[in-house]
């Protein structure tokens, strides 16, 4: 029996590569997906889906302590922090769960599609047509293919000089190995992951929260006025902010953690925490596998580097956080799917990344699509800009959660739709409707004479649409002074 050559190996088993291997199924090929950890990737362990269910987990807490809702809880509720990890270890699980049954099936049946093995090991390139891969230190299998698509994802970055224990220093990996709540932690980085954190452990209310950011504000890549909502909020929850603040050391000392900060008046200061969890965004997975001897090029970042998924090897492939892209579950998803198509001549359209939805878990949630005004300004877009408080949304109201505003972009001559800001609960339920009109490109006028739901977060959104076409339901005149209605051009 000669030796067995797969139409494609995949080489990493999360969102970006189960979603290949599964199109490639599809398409009838012959697949192999090499696995080094666990099946689904951080895109479920100690990552996406764990820390949302974390984050829910939170805010159902935090509603069942409020005493501003018409009821109390008597004597007050337990709180255990290892139940708390054992609910979102059972989330996780059961997705695992349901991504091992659909292996095991294409394995024994494989359906009408090709057939699709699951490998466990480290794999690492020995030539460009082959790999091997090793498991537990047992004799490596060698794999050869005629395609290669490379998703092994990425990790938490470790700044220099930082030395990350896994105990007093931490990253989001460690998160779920703490015995209990911590009494005090300091947040290093005020990115979407650090904030995300910040978030959950501030409604649980038994751990006092610091966050170290370089910049003015946090959030810097979105407009002033959502940043300064979540930041009030934060504060609002007990959260202190180091502005403008620059980490000069951060070490275990008597076994705390010590940090000592410049200031932006200059002056140093030195505190302790008992924990310190270092978010300073992510890493590709690009370590062990042997690129050079498949002459397969890195960028300046370390990541793979790529143009539409195909690397420097026209029968190698890239997708997800192991390239340059923006690290979301969703873009891997795409971009898997995507890479298979175009090796197996399908030419797919181009991926629309400019349509791109991304959910932000604070408190307030945050939800965004397309272009916000930094971005519009930054690219010398001209736009029209819409902005409604929630305090005017019938669906906010009945919530008694009235914080928080939608922003809507549209280009100043056209009125074609550019972007989306909500900032509020159940922001992400405004959004894909506007993702698909973007795509689309379509104008003010296809908001407006959509029936929405109601009552629903997405009025808002309409009545933004209406407002800047000069047909809005609740007036400029009589809101816009009490900042809740307002427009203006850039």
């Amino acid at each position: 029996m000669g030796k067995t050559v797969w139409d494609l190996c995949v080489i990493g088993a999360g969102p970006a590569g189960f979603a290949a291997a599964m199109r490639a199924h599809d398409l009838g090929k012959h697949v192999v997906i090499v696995e080094r950890e666990r099946v689904g990737g951080a895109g479920v362990h100690a990552g996406a889906l764990s820390s949302k269910t974390m984050w829910h987990l939170s805010n159902d807490f935090a509603t069942a302590t409020a005493t501003n809702r018409g009821y109390r809880a008597p004597g007050g509720i337990e709180l255990s922090y290892r139940l708390v990890v054992e609910s979102v270890q059972e989330a996780a699980a059961e997705r695992e769960h349901v991504l091992h049954r659909q292996f095991e099936w294409l394995a024994s049946s494989g359906g009408p599609g090709g057939p699709v093995r699951l490998v466990h090991g480290a794999a690492r390139f020995i030539s460009p047509t082959a790999i091997e891969v090793e498991h537990h230190g047992q004799r490596a299998e060698k794999i050869e293919a005629r395609n290669f698509l490379i998703a092994t994802g990425s990790r938490p970055r470790c700044p220099d000089g930082i030395e990350v224990d896994g105990h007093h220093i931490v990253t989001s990996d460690h998160i779920e190995s703490f015995d209990d709540f911590p009494a005090s932690m300091v947040i290093v980085g005020a990115g979407v992951v650090g904030c995300e954190f910040a978030t959950i452990f501030a409604n649980f209310g038994r751990t006092d929260i610091r966050i170290i950011d370089r910049q003015p504000r946090i959030l810097p890549f979105e407009d002033a006025d959502v940043a300064e909502q979540v930041a009030a909020s934060f504060e609002h929850l007990g959260i202190t902010i180091h502005r403008s603040s620059r980490l000069e050391s951060l070490k275990v000392k008597d076994g705390r953690v010590e940090y000592v900060l410049t200031m932006s008046d200059g002056k140093t200061r030195t505190l302790n925490v008992e924990k310190a969890l270092v978010s300073v965004g992510r890493a590709p997975n690009t370590d062990g596998l042997a690129l050079e001897n498949a002459g397969v090029r890195l960028d300046s970042t370390g990541s793979v580097a790529v143009h539409d998924t195909r690397t420097t090897v026209p029968h190698i492939w890239a997708a997800g956080d192991v390239t340059t892209d923006i690290a979301l579950v969703n873009v891997a998803e795409l971009e898997g799917r995507y890479a298979v198509e175009a090796m197996f001549g399908l030419h797919p359209p181009a991926i629309h990344y400019g349509a791109l939805s991304t959910i932000m878990f604070f408190e307030p949630e945050v939800a965004s699509v397309g272009l916000n005004e930094l971005m519009a300004q930054e690219r010398q877009v001209p736009y029209r800009v819409g902005v409604v408080g929630n305090r005017l949304v019938n669906r906010n109201i009945a919530m008694r959660s009235t914080k928080g505003f939608v922003k809507l972009l549209a280009a100043r001559d056209s009125a074609q739709i550019l972007g989306l800001r909500v900032v509020g609960p159940q922001a992400s339920s405004t959004i894909q409707g506007i993702a698909f009109l973007i795509h689309m490109g379509a104008s003010l006028q296809d908001i407006d004479q959509c029936v929405h739901p109601h009552p629903a977060m997405p009025e808002g959104v309409q009545e933004c649409a209406r407002m800047l076409l000069g047909r809005s339901i609740l007036k400029p005149g009589v809101f816009g002074t009490d900042g809740f209605l307002r427009y203006g051009e850039g």
